[in-house]
C-alpha cells in the first residue's frame, strides 16, 4: 500500500503585517462620496472654528506687545506721556480681541452654515438609510 502523505501548513499574517496590508489597500481605495461629504464637513467646521481664535489670538497678541512697549516706555525709558498714549492704544485691542472671535464666530457660521447643514442632512440621511 503506498503511503501517501499530505501536508498542510497555514500561517496567518501578524497584527503588524495586517496593519501594513491594510495601510497599503488604503492608497488604492477610491473615496465614496459619503467619505468626501465627511471630509468636507470636517475642514468647514475646523475653518469655521480656527479661524475665529486665529484672528482674535492675533489681535490680543498684537495689543499686548503695544501694550508692553508702552509699558517699557514708562518704566524703562521714563516717557511717561508718551507710554502711557502707547498702553491705551495697545489695550485696545486686547480688550476687542473676543469680540473679534465672537463676530468672525458667528460670521463665518452664517457664510458656511448652510452648506454644513446641507452636507450634514445628506450623510444623516445615508447612515439611516443605509
Amino acid at each position: 500500500m503506498d503511503n501517501k502523505e499530505f501536508e498542510y501548513t497555514y500561517s496567518a499574517p501578524t497584527e503588524a503585517e495586517r496593519r501594513e496590508i491594510a495601510n497599503i489597500r488604503k492608497q488604492y481605495e477610491t473615496k465614496s462620496d459619503k467619505q468626501i461629504k465627511l471630509d468636507r464637513i470636517r475642514k468647514l467646521d475646523s475653518f469655521v472654528q480656527n479661524f475665529s481664535m486665529t484672528l482674535s489670538l492675533i489681535v490680543g497678541i498684537m495689543g499686548a506687545l503695544i501694550f508692553g512697549l508702552g509699558m517699557s516706555m514708562i518704566l524703562a525709558w521714563d516717557i511717561m506721556v508718551f507710554g502711557i498714549i502707547v498702553c491705551i492704544i495697545g489695550a485696545v485691542p486686547m480688550v476687542a480681541a473676543y469680540p473679534v472671535y465672537v463676530i468672525t464666530l458667528r460670521n463665518n457660521k452664517e457664510k458656511y452654515g448652510e452648506e454644513i447643514l446641507r452636507l450634514s442632512e445628506e450623510l444623516l440621511d445615508k447612515y439611516d438609510n443605509g
